[in-house]
Parts: C-alpha cells; structure tokens; sequence
C-alpha cells in the first residue's frame, strides 16, 4: 500500500502538484487581495449578444493560444528531449497562409475559412517536418535546429502576404477570435477544449503516447522493441504544427488581421515554461498533457494578477520570472526527490510511533 501511494505521488498526482499549487496560490491570493477579482458576470457586447465577462474569463481567454501550443511543445519535448523555439514564428507564417487563402476570393464564407483552416494546416505541419528532420534524421538538437526558423520564420509571414498588416473582415472570422452568437464562452476556449479532448481520444485509441514516452526514455531500448523512433519525433513535430496552425489563426481572428511582426510575439518561451512548470521534464520521457495546460493557465494569471496590482509593463516580466524560476526550481528532479525522501521519513516515523503506542 506504501509502495503504490508513492508511485501515485512520483507518476500521477505528484506530476501535478506543482501546477496545481501555483493555481491554488494565485487564486488564494487575489481572493485575499481582491474578494470580487474571480467574480463572472453577463454582459452584452459589441453585437446585442449576451456573453460572459470577468477576470476568470479573461484568462482563460487569453491563455487559449499558449494551451494550445503547450499541448504540441509537451509532446516533441517528450519525444525529442528538447524544444521548439521557432513556434511563434511559424504561427505567424500560418496566420499568413490563412489570410492570403481568404484574400483570394471574392468574400470570406465558411467553406474559404475551412479550406484556409487546411491550408495553414499543411503549411505548419511542412515547417514541423521540416525541423522534425533535422531533429530525427540528422541528429541536431532541437533548439538549435528551430533557431533556423525562428530566424526567419517572420520573414517568410511577411513575404506570403507582401505587407506586414493585412485585415481580414468577416463575422465568422469575428466569432472565431470572439464569441459564436448565443453561445456566452469565448471562441477560443472551446477551441482549446476542443484540441484537448482529440488528443485524448488519439492517446486513447492509439499507442503514441506510449511510444512518445519510450522514445523519450530509451530511444536505443525503443527501437530494440520495434519502434521507429526516427518517424515518432518526426510526427511529433508535424502534430505540434498542426497545433500551431490553430494557435496562428485564433491570434489572426482576434484582431481581424495578420501582423508578422506582432502576432504572438515571444510565445516560444511561454510554451516552454507552460510545459516545465507543468510537472514535465525537458529532459524528454513521461509528460501529462493536463499539466502543460494548467501551467499556461499558471503564466497568463499571473500576468494578469500583476497587471492588477499595477506593476508597470516594463517589470510585468522581471516578476514573472521571478516566480517562474522558483516554481521551476520546486518543480524540479532534485527538489521532488528531497521532498519524497521527507514524506516517506514522515510515514515511517508515525508508524513506527504507532507501533510504539501499540
């Protein structure tokens, strides 16, 4: 029974409890601060349309883009060991594949915006295989082969659509970035629900995740048991394109246009922290999916919480790296090994002072 609580710690829960204390924390402290700060109201917005509103709301919101990012960071870091830094930049060129199928016709309709969805699909998931290459196949470190498209990924954005502030004006392009009509959640949280529950279901009628994180573990031992490791970092990688398509167009249809230069600027690292302080080892190996998800959750309210506080722009990232670095540092081999080790001195003590009492 010892034995099978402690696993539960290291493997489940435990992989969470970071993640979850940091949530716990910040809400605690802004109910403190603030008793109202969680508080959720309906409101009419700009088209008659009751929708519902609040700092909560907010966040979850806001944070849509980088869950959805975490969620294909999370897998190439399990697969590969390492990250892709070049995930901003390659939502840019997708939003601008998205913009430039859309300008092509005479008006925006539901069957453009779907084959501009594909479109940017294709176009993301050719730049993953193309960094899941260099990664799989010629061996380079994944964080020095996306530099490559890091580089110039914005550059390439800026050529699809030969200008750098493209708009896009459609109601379905206003509801995808906004509010469906007479449905009160924000479009891109159902988006991210949406994404969430297809990797749950391919997880559950598929052996990737298993193969993911032997990939992860051992690729030598994996490959001795059949799998192609070669061709699991590779997808890998193509699944985080896809997953950066989607996060390209919602940042697209939440300002009615593409600007390359702006369009989620400086994600790449915001992702990679969703992902550690997530519980996941950047090592490669064993992930949760639901961690890197809440520790996007994690990033965006902190963000707001020192918005709230009035922490001028300029420090909003010196304190957040602040608290990220020591909730990194919590999160951590070293420190979650210390802590089993304390736990499991604790147990034996009160048995044995059970045993004694006996």
């Amino acid at each position: 029974m010892k034995n099978k609580s402690n696993n539960i710690f290291k493997n489940g829960l435990g992989q969470l409890t970071i993640p979850l204390v940091a949530i716990c924390i910040l809400v605690v402290f802004n109910l403190i601060r603030d008793p109202s700060f969680f508080s959720i109201e309906t409101v009419f917005n700009s088209d008659g349309n009751i929708v519902l509103s609040g700092n909560l709301i907010s966040i979850i919101n806001a944070a849509s883009e980088l869950a959805v990012l975490a969620m294909g960071m999370t897998l190439v870091t399990a697969a590969c060991g390492g990250q892709d830094i070049s995930v901003g930049a390659a939502a840019a060129i997708a939003g601008s594949a998205f913009v430039k199928v859309l300008k092509s016709g005479p008006s925006i309709t539901a069957f453009s915006v779907v084959i501009a969805f594909l479109v940017a699909c294709v176009v993301a998931m050719l730049f993953g295989a193309f960094n899941g290459t260099l990664v799989s196949v010629f061996k380079i470190q994944p964080m020095i082969a996306t530099l490559i498209l890091f580089t110039c990924g914005r550059s390439i954005a800026y050529w699809i659509n030969g200008g750098a502030s493209v708009p896009v004006d459609s109601p379905i392009i206003k509801a995808i970035g906004g509010f469906i009509p007479g449905i009160p959640v924000p479009t891109p949280v159902l988006i991210v629900i949406l994404v969430a529950i297809i990797f749950k279901l391919v997880f559950h009628f598929t052996s990737l995740e298993l193969f993911t994180q032997s990939v992860g573990i051992n690729g030598s031992a994996a490959r001795l048991n059949g799998i192609n490791s070669t061709f699991i970092k590779l997808l890998s990688f193509i699944i985080l394109g896809v997953c950066v398509a989607v996060a390209g167009i919602i940042g697209v249809s939440r300002l009615g246009l593409i600007n390359h230069e702006t369009l989620l600027i400086d994600v790449e690292m915001d992702a990679i922290l969703a992902v550690a302080i997530g519980g996941n080892n950047l090592g490669g190996g064993k992930f949760k999916l639901l961690g890197s998800i809440i520790g996007a959750y994690v990033i965006h309210m902190l963000t707001v919480t020192l918005y709230a506080m009035k922490v001028p722009s300029t420090d909003v990232k010196a304190y957040k790296a602040i608290v990220i670095i020591i909730l990194v540092v919590i999160g951590s081999p070293v420190i979650k090994a210390k802590i089993t080790k304390l736990m499991t001195r604790i147990k034996n003590r009160k048995q044995i002072s059970m045993k004694g009492a006996q």
